[in-house]
């Protein structure tokens, strides 16, 4: 199959990292994917090879990461989607959590945790949702109280991304409880923490290599040189960054389709249904016609998004529609594509089954359909 569009988004250093991430895939990651999923966790040890590559924190400056832009970035993102390798949360690492981290952390901040997350040292995860709280964040009932030189965080998170392997973790906290989103803060805590606790592995339909589990804290000691940031104004930084994250479920969308698109051309024609290939009826060229079709429209879009946030005009709204529009295209056609596959769509041994069943989160996710339908919305 030919390409969808001649990308131009990519420059050739990025393109030549390319190379280095698909062969550290193609090594360290496709051959041990099915016995993650079953573990439903990545050894750490996988963490500190990536970081020794220099996979990690690809957008940050040397020595907080490998010097690169979102480019680099969404070369790795686009290994994720071409191969399903969704145990695997790196871009929750490098592109949500360091960012944050580097964006509103001070000298020491960043000099004390940011090159042993560039290293795989420290895994990274953000701690937003709870219980009684999903994307609405102005929600939290987690609260940190000051008490002199350090905070005691007290509350209880869930659907935590990296949550059994985090080492250090951002938490959405609540600093000033009587002002709503306006007392929302941003607080670093440690494993290993004294009443800092993590629950069980939670058990998920899809995703299910990576490590997704709650988090506890009792009365949690923080010093208040944890704070990222000035106090109160954390619900202001995620809004400013939380286009970025959707940028990224949207990069991977796009070329997961794109993946699964060309494994089910290839598919069809080899698999022989009633003297020949299924790709040989035409219900299945049109609706293959149809895919690539749809396919190459998303891609437009999602690079066209890529080219603005690296350039740093990706508005919220255009962010919005971009994982709204890709994930609910994703899902759809990886539909179409197992279905394609027949009996053996829903056997692993193809892993468009998997990805079908990954993909759905993809609407829940950094802000589910509803939002992203609100902050449009607004600009109507």
């Amino acid at each position: 199959m030919q390409d969808l569009i001649q990308r131009t988004v990519y420059r050739e250093d990025h393109e030549q990292f390319r190379d280095a991430v698909r062969h550290f895939f193609d090594k360290e990651i496709v051959p041990h994917l099915a016995e993650w999923e079953r573990n439903g966790i990545v050894p750490k040890e996988v963490w500190r090879k990536a970081g020794r590559e220099g996979l990690l924190n690809t957008m940050l400056p040397e020595p907080y990461g490998s010097g690169g832009d979102f480019g680099h970035a969404a070369v790795l993102i686009e290994e994720v989607g071409r191969t399903n390798a969704t145990a695997l949360g790196f871009p929750l690492h490098s592109d949500i959590v360091a960012p944050y981290i580097y964006a509103y952390g001070n000298k020491e901040q960043h000099d004390r945790w940011l090159p042993k997350m560039a290293a795989g040292e420290l895994i990274g995860a953000i701690a937003m949702t709870e219980p009684g709280a999903g994307s609405d964040l102005k929600s939290v009932r987690t609260t940190a109280k000051r008490e002199g030189d350090h905070y005691l965080i007290n509350g209880a998170k869930t659907f935590i991304t990296n949550g059994i392997n985090s080492e250090i973790v951002i938490v959405v906290c609540k600093t000033a409880p009587d002002l709503g989103a306006k007392g929302v803060s941003l607080i670093v805590v440690e494993d290993g923490t004294p009443g800092f606790s993590k629950g069980r592995k939670l058990e998920k339909i899809g995703l299910m290599g990576q490590d997704t589990s709650e988090l506890f804290f009792d009365n949690v000691k923080v010093p208040v040189g944890n704070l990222l940031g000035e106090e109160n104004m954390g619900f202001r930084y995620l809004m400013q960054e939380l286009a970025q994250e959707r940028l990224v479920v949207a990069v991977r969308a796009a070329r997961c389709i794109e993946s699964f698109l060309q494994k089910t051309v290839d598919y069809t024609r080899e698999r022989k249904a009633f003297g020949q290939t299924v790709f040989e009826f035409q219900n299945t060229r049109f609706k293959l016609a149809e895919a690539k079709a749809q396919a190459t429209m998303l891609r437009t879009f999602v690079d066209e998004c890529m080219k603005l946030h690296m350039e740093r005009k990706l508005t919220p709204e255009r962010a919005a529609m971009v994982k709204l529009n890709a994930t609910a295209l994703q899902n759809r056609l990886l539909d179409e594509f197992l279905q394609l596959h027949g009996g053996y769509g829903y056997m692993t041994e193809y892993q468009v089954g998997r990805a079908w069943t990954d993909a759905r989160i993809g609407r829940i996710y950094g802000g589910s359909d509803e939002i992203m339908k609100e902050i449009i919305a607004r600009t109507l």
